[in-house]
C-alpha cells in the first residue's frame, strides 16, 4: 500500500491582509507516486493551496494557519522553506521569474553550489538532468534566447537537481503554444513514469493536461474542495461546470447534443469514446442548427505591406510581411513561441521601426509617428503583467494613463470603474496589486487599456491564467468593444479562442506569414499546424468521428449554442 506523502487535515489560512480565510476545512491526502491535478476558478484558493506545499506559507506569505499540513510525515510549520524546497520543486508559470544563472548549465546547477557539491560530480549530474528534460544540447546557452518551452524546461532541471520527492507545476500551460504544451505534458508524464515522482499540476487548461493520464481532479471552489474524484468520475458530473471550470470541448458538445455519459465511457480518454451509440444524436443535434452570414469588413485599418525587421548583428526575424487588417474586426494571430508575433506587435505599436516597408493606420503612413502619437491609435495590453504595472493600488493603475493625457477626474472615476467592473476586478479597486494572483494581474492591465479607448486593441495571450468565468466574461466585453467599432488583434495559444471569437486568423512562423484566413481552414491545414505548433480542436475529431464532413459547421454550430446557453455571468 503506498504511503501518504502530503497531508491536509482540516487545514485553513488567511493571509494578513485578509478578513477572511482563502483556504478553510481542506481534508486532502496525496500518496508517493501519485499524479495530481488540481482546478478552480481564478481566486479559489488553488495557488495559495500550492504556496502552502512549496513553504511561501508560512514563511514568506504571512497569515494564521489552522489545522496541519504535513508532508513526508513531518509537520510543515515544524521545518524551514530550505528544508521543505528539498523535498518539494516548483516550476512556475513563468520561469523567468526562478532563473539565477546566465546559461542553462549555471542555473541547474544552482542548487549544487550553494551545497558546495565537488564540481566534476556537479558537472556530470548537470548532464545527467539536463539530459533527462532534453536540454543537454543548450547548456552553454543564454537563458534568454531560449523559447518559452525551453526555459520552462530548464526551470524543470533547476528543480530535480535536488532529487525532490514532489515536483509542484503551477499552471505550467499558460505561455506555451499548443504543441508544446503537449510536448511538456508528454514530458511530466514520462518524468512521472520513470521516476515514481509524485506530480502536483495546478491548471486552467484542463483538456490539454489530460491528454496523458492523471489519477485524481481535486476541483478547489471557494478555498474549499469540492470535488476529489478520478477524471472518469468527475467528467460524468455537471460539478466543473458549476465550478466556471471549462469542460473539455467534446465533453461539452457530447451534452450539447443530449449524450449520456458516464464513467464508464472513459470520458477523459478521448479516443476511447463509444461513438457508435452517439453518432446520430450528434448529427441530429448539428442538422438542426442554422446558418449565421459572417460580416464583411471592407475598411482598411491597419496595414503592413512589405515589412522586414532584424535586430544590429542578429539574422532577420520579420521577412517581408504583408497584410490587412479591417475596422471593425477581431483578428487573431498565432504561432509557436518565437515566431516572430511579439516583434511584429512592438513593430505595430512603434516600439521598433520596420528596417523597410510600410505601416498605415487609417490609409495614412504612420512610419514617423512618435510612440505617444500611436499610443493614442493602438492600445497594447502585454502577456506578462509585471510587465506593464507601475503602481501600487489596483484603482490607480487604471487610472494612470487618463490622468496622464488629463482627464477630468469624474470622467477617470467613471471609465475606471466600469472597466474594472466588466473585467471583474471592482469589489478589489482599493486592493494593492502586490496581494493579487497572476491572473488577476492580468485584468489589471487590460483594463488600464481598455480605459484609454484606443481604435485598434491588441491583446498578447489576454486568457492565459484565467478561469473559464472570467475568461468569458473578457471575450464578451472586447466582443462588445468591437462591436461598438474597436478593432481587436488577439495573439493566442487558445485555439478555442480564435475559434470562438476570431473568423479569421494571421499564421505566423519563423518570422514568415504562412497562413491567413478563415480560423477553422488554418486550424484543418497539416502543414500550417505543423509549421506554426498548432494543434487541431477536439470539436473538429469530434465531428470527423460522428462522421460529419461540414466540420466548420458543426464547430459554428457548437459556438452557437455556447453562446446561446449563456455563457454570460451575472
Amino acid at each position: 500500500m503506498k504511503k501518504p506523502i502530503i497531508e491536509f487535515s482540516h487545514f485553513g489560512f488567511k493571509y494578513r491582509s485578509q478578513e477572511e480565510p482563502t483556504l478553510s476545512g481542506i481534508d486532502l491526502t496525496i500518496y508517493e507516486g501519485e499524479k495530481i491535478l488540481i482546478v478552480g476558478p481564478s481566486g479559489s484558493g488553488k495557488s495559495t493551496l500550492g504556496h502552502c506545499l512549496n513553504g511561501l506559507i508560512p514563511f514568506s506569505y504571512k497569515g494564521e494557519v489552522t489545522g496541519s499540513l504535513k508532508i513526508a510525515e513531518k509537520d510543515t510549520k515544524k521545518q524551514g522553506i530550505f528544508e521543505l524546497s528539498k523535498k518539494v520543486g516548483t516550476v512556475l508559470q513563468d520561469p523567468d521569474r526562478q532563473f539565477i544563472g546566465l546559461t542553462v548549465g549555471e542555473d541547474i546547477a544552482f542548487s549544487l553550489e550553494n551545497d558546495m557539491v565537488p564540481q566534476q560530480d556537479m558537472k556530470e549530474r548537470v548532464k545527467a538532468v539536463a539530459k533527462m528534460v532534453e536540454m543537454e544540447d543548450h547548456l552553454h546557452s543564454s537563458l534568454h534566447q531560449l523559447s518559452g518551452g525551453q526555459k520552462q524546461r530548464v526551470a524543470l532541471g533547476g528543480v530535480m537537481i535536488d532529487d525532490v520527492d514532489i515536483l509542484l507545476f503551477d499552471e505550467p500551460l499558460a505561455n506555451l503554444d499548443p504543441a508544446t504544451g503537449k510536448y511538456a505534458i508528454e514530458l511530466i508524464d514520462r518524468i512521472h513514469r520513470e521516476m515514481n515522482k509524485t506530480i502536483v499540476i495546478i491548471e486552467h487548461r484542463l483538456e490539454d493536461v489530460l491528454y496523458r493520464h492523471v489519477d485524481r481532479i481535486i476541483v478547489v471552489y471557494d478555498g474549499k474542495i469540492v470535488a476529489d474524484l478520478p477524471p472518469s468520475d468527475l467528467l460524468a458530473t455537471n460539478i466543473l461546470e458549476e465550478c466556471d471550470i471549462r469542460e473539455p470541448l467534446y465533453i461539452r458538445a457530447l451534452k450539447y447534443a443530449g449524450c449520456h455519459i458516464t464513467p464508464q465511457s472513459h470520458p477523459e480518454n478521448f479516443s476511447s469514446l463509444p461513438m457508435k451509440e452517439w453518432e446520430s444524436q450528434l448529427r441530429d443535434w448539428f442538422e438542426a442548427s442554422r446558418e449565421k452570414k459572417d460580416p464583411i469588413f471592407d475598411e482598411p485599418v491597419l496595414q503592413l505591406e512589405n515589412v522586414n525587421f532584424k535586430y544590429p548583428s542578429s539574422p532577420t526575424i520579420i521577412h517581408d510581411i504583408s497584410f490587412t487588417v479591417y475596422k471593425g474586426e477581431m483578428v487573431s494571430i498565432a504561432g509557436n513561441n518565437g515566431a516572430g508575433k511579439s516583434t511584429l506587435t512592438k513593430l505595430i505599436c512603434h516600439f521598433e521601426q520596420p528596417n523597410s516597408g510600410t505601416i498605415r493606420i487609417n490609409e495614412v503612413d504612420a512610419i514617423r509617428d512618435s510612440i505617444k502619437e500611436r499610443s493614442d491609435k493602438v492600445g497594447l495590453v502585454m502577456q506578462n503583467p509585471n510587465h506593464m504595472i507601475s503602481k501600487h493600488m489596483i484603482y490607480d493603475e487604471v487610472a494612470l494613463g487618463l490622468v496622464l493625457r488629463g482627464v477630468a477626474e469624474a470622467e477617470i472615476r467613471e471609465r475606471v470603474e466600469k472597466v474594472l467592473k466588466i473585467c471583474g476586478l471592482l469589489p478589489f479597486r482599493n486592493w494593492p496589486i502586490s496581494a493579487l494572483s497572476f491572473g488577476q494581474k492580468k485584468r489589471v492591465t487590460i483594463a488600464s487599456i481598455l480605459a484609454l479607448n484606443p481604435d485598434i486593441l491588441i491583446l498578447d495571450e489576454p486568457t492565459a491564467g484565467q478561469d473559464y468565468r472570467h475568461y468569458t466574461e473578457i471575450m464578451e466585453f472586447l466582443t462588445e468593444l468591437n462591436q461598438q467599432g474597436v478593432t481587436i488583434i488577439i495573439i493566442t495559444h487558445d485555439m478555442h479562442l480564435m475559434l470562438e471569437y476570431t473568423q479569421r486568423v494571421i499564421v505566423i512562423s519563423s518570422g514568415e506569414k504562412i497562413a491567413d484566413g478563415s480560423t477553422v481552414s488554418a486550424l484543418r491545414d497539416e502543414f500550417v499546424i505543423k509549421e506554426a505548433n498548432l494543434k487541431e480542436t477536439s470539436l473538429f475529431e469530434l465531428a470527423e468521428r460522428a462522421g460529419i464532413e461540414d466540420v466548420e459547421g458543426f464547430t459554428k454550430r457548437f459556438i452557437h449554442q455556447e453562446k446561446a446557453v449563456g455563457r454570460v455571468w451575472q
